[in-house]
């Protein structure tokens, strides 16, 4: 392969936390816009046949699937993830990020998030009952849909 052969975007997918109405979204895109999608996870995982959609299942410590995608997302790509560590890591790489409740991360608002997740757990360490979070809408699927079919039509004109 010619190293000037541009790579094809992909999304990668924090598969261990990703609701299941937000992977099928992400499998009939795959479809429709031809895009390749990974799922990484701890566990295996069921995937429909499709030549677009892969499953990796990583072995090893709690962040073997995060280190595996933020090793391997680079410029162009999308990383689905609730993990604001990686999302900070991948976007460094030039990918895009986005949780599976729509909300974009970027280079404006990816420290704030550190910090709070970094208050939020010293809270918690100090006994505070933060509560968990809140509970998953349809609102929030199609927040997402909405961000993946911005991404893809970033693509095609990209």
């Amino acid at each position: 392969m010619n190293d000037a052969t541009p790579r094809t975007a992909q999304v990668w997918v924090d598969a261990d936390a990703c609701p299941a109405a937000i992977r099928e979204i992400l499998f009939r895109a795959a479809e429709r816009a031809q895009v390749p999608v990974t799922l990484v996870a701890n566990q295996w995982l069921r995937t429909p046949p499709s030549r677009q959609v892969r499953a990796v299942q990583v072995q090893g410590g709690f962040d073997a699937a995060d280190d595996f995608i933020a090793e391997r997302a680079g410029a162009g790509d999308l990383v689905v993830t609730q993990d604001i560590p990686l999302a900070a890591r991948v976007l460094e790489r030039g990918a895009e990020a986005v949780d599976p409740r729509g909300v974009r991360y970027t280079r404006d608002t990816i420290d704030e998030r550190l910090s709070m997740r970094s208050f939020m757990e010293e809270l918690r360490g100090a006994g505070v009952q933060t509560g968990g979070p809140a509970v998953f809408h349809a609102r929030d699927r199609q927040a997402f849909a909405n961000q993946l079919d911005r991404w893809i039509a970033g693509r095609r004109h990209g």
